[in-house]
C-alpha cells in the first residue's frame, strides 16, 4: 500500500506540471519598501511595488509580474489588494498610490474620506489647503519657503 501511495502521489504532481489539475493559488501579497503593499515574485523573495506590476517591465526575474493572465484586462484581471478603487467607479490606482500624499485619483479620493483612510500628515508633509490639485489636504515639507504659494493660508511659506 505504500508503494501505491506513491505512485498516486507521483502521478498527482505529474498533472500538476502538466496543467492537468489545477494549481494551488498562490498568494502574492508582500510588503515593499515604505510599507506599501507589494507582488511577491516566484522565487518568494522580491516584493514589487503595486504600481510597478504590469508597467511593461519585468521586476521579477521570471516576468510573473507581467503575465497576460495577471495582465490582460486591467484592473480586473489583477489580484484585488494591488488596486484601490477611487470615489468615481471609472477611475482607479494602484494601491501603493493611496495615501502616498498625492492626488492620483483626480478627485482626491486616494487621500481623503474613509475610502482611502490614510494617517494624518507624516513628518515629511505640511498640512493645508493646497493651492494646486497636485496635492489633497498636505504638501511636501520641502516646498515649504520656497517663494512659491502651494498653500491657501501661505502657511507654507510664513508658519511651516
Amino acid at each position: 500500500s505504500a508503494t501505491a501511495l506513491l505512485i498516486l502521489m507521483a502521478a498527482a504532481g505529474l498533472a500538476v506540471a502538466l496543467g492537468l489539475l489545477p494549481r494551488t493559488p498562490v498568494n502574492r501579497f508582500c510588503t515593499a519598501s515604505n510599507n506599501r503593499t507589494g507582488f511577491l515574485c516566484d522565487d518568494r523573495a522580491t516584493c514589487v511595488p503595486a504600481s510597478r506590476v504590469c508597467d511593461g517591465v519585468s521586476n521579477c526575474r521570471n516576468g510573473e509580474d507581467e503575465q497576460e493572465e495577471l495582465c490582460g484586462d486591467l484592473p480586473r484581471s489583477l489580484p484585488g489588494y494591488l488596486v484601490f478603487h477611487c470615489s468615481n467607479p471609472m477611475d482607479w490606482v494602484y494601491a501603493d498610490q493611496s495615501c502616498n500624499g498625492m492626488n492620483d485619483c483626480g478627485d482626491c479620493s486616494d487621500e481623503t474620506g474613509s475610502l482611502a483612510a490614510c494617517p494624518p500628515c507624516g513628518s515629511e508633509w505640511w498640512s493645508c489647503s493646497p493651492v494646486l490639485y497636485e496635492y489633497c489636504s498636505c504638501v511636501p515639507r520641502s516646498l515649504c519657503q520656497d517663494g512659491v504659494q502651494h498653500c491657501l493660508s501661505w502657511s507654507d511659506e510664513y508658519v511651516c
